[in-house]
């Protein structure tokens, strides 16, 4: 019955203090007792002891059927990572001589991406001697918000970052429902 876990766990005759607070798994309290008698209790009930807080002053242990434990701990985490959402991330990237109808093709694309509960990140490039006026790029991203504004939140305003200015745009709340 000696098993040391790979995920940390002392168990069993892997324990190694003389003496324990000792519980049983569904509440009944030991209190303290030797290792030993643990031990015995716990392969008197066809269980495995635990060390659940090793550093405790004296060290704290359970009397419980540890594959069961483990069973439900990794279900419950499956559940979680269920019910978690992933948020979806478009880029759409744009220059800073971008045409007009290039603008309405490509914000066309970022309002069906909006509309499907997606978020957007709008990005405009600077290339060269563009760096040297970057406000025009934020004069694009200027020209494309009242385009998307009906159904998207700002999250972002336009930001100078690296190369790029970024904005980061949202779907209204009452479209998520």
């Amino acid at each position: 019955m000696s098993k040391k876990k790979q995920d940390n766990v002392i168990m069993n005759d892997d324990i190694r203090v003389p003496e324990v607070r000792c519980t049983i798994d569904g509440g009944e309290n030991l209190g303290i007792i030797s290792t030993d008698e643990a031990m015995e209790k716990a392969n008197e009930l066809g269980l495995d002891l635990v060390l659940i807080a090793p550093q405790a002053k004296p060290p704290v242990a359970k009397i419980m059927d540890y594959g069961k434990y483990k069973y439900q701990a990794e279900k419950k985490l499956k559940e979680q990572r269920k019910n978690q959402t992933k948020i979806e991330v478009k880029e759409i990237k744009l220059s800073v001589k971008i045409a007009e109808n290039d603008i309405a093709y490509k914000v066309k694309h970022a309002r069906e991406f909006l509309e499907k509960g997606k978020h957007v990140k709008f990005r405009v490039f600077l290339r060269g001697r563009e760096m040297a006026h970057p406000e025009a790029a934020k004069e694009v991203l200027e020209r494309v918000w009242p385009m998307v504004e009906d159904i998207a939140d700002m999250e972002k305003p336009p930001k100078f970052e690296g190369r790029y200015y970024n904005m980061y745009v949202v779907p209204k709340k009452e479209l998520k429902k």
